[in-house]
């Protein structure tokens, strides 16, 4: 289960460093016909803009993986052994219903009821821009997943 982890960590960690560069290089470009050619550009605020929220849920995607997020483990560090397995499933299964609600179909009803919004600018359809909910969406449901079978093999490792 740690080699998918990995491997989608990997996807994830070079697919936001392609979106950087395309953020940074939009920006730069910004700067330079703004203040250098006397000319603004039309389509980097745009660009940057949804650039950024990529980012922003992909980077959270991420820390949602390696468990860098911010938690409230207050009861959990205040019980252990199979309790605590417990009630890490419980929560387990509770954020994947709620990735799976909010992120997956709420935010895929968004970009699919958005498809035929364009963006004034860069004319992408705004569905594109918000596609980013299902799509982290589906790597924290995988995250999840793969979270509740280590937890599940947990488990069975106590019975024996």
């Amino acid at each position: 289960m740690e080699e998918i982890r990995n491997k989608i960590n990997k996807i994830i960690i070079l697919f936001s460093s392609f979106v950087l560069v395309l953020l940074v290089l939009a920006v730069t470009w910004q700067v330079i016909s703004r203040y250098v050619l006397n000319s603004p550009s039309t389509f980097t605020d745009e660009l940057s803009r949804f650039s950024l929220i990529w980012i922003g849920l992909l980077g959270a995607t991420y820390s949602f993986g390696v468990k860098a997020h911010l938690s409230i483990d207050l009861i959990l560090t205040r019980i252990k052994g199979r309790k605590q397995i417990l009630l890490k499933l419980f929560i387990a299964i509770l954020v994947l219903l709620l990735v799976l609600l909010v992120q997956i179909i709420g935010g895929g009803q968004l970009s699919f009821n958005t498809m035929g919004q364009l963006s004034p600018s860069l004319q992408i359809p705004m569905g594109v821009v918000y596609s980013i909910l299902p799509i982290s969406g589906v790597i924290n449901l995988l995250y999840m997943m793969i979270d509740i079978i280590e937890l599940k093999a947990l488990l069975k490792e106590g019975e024996i």
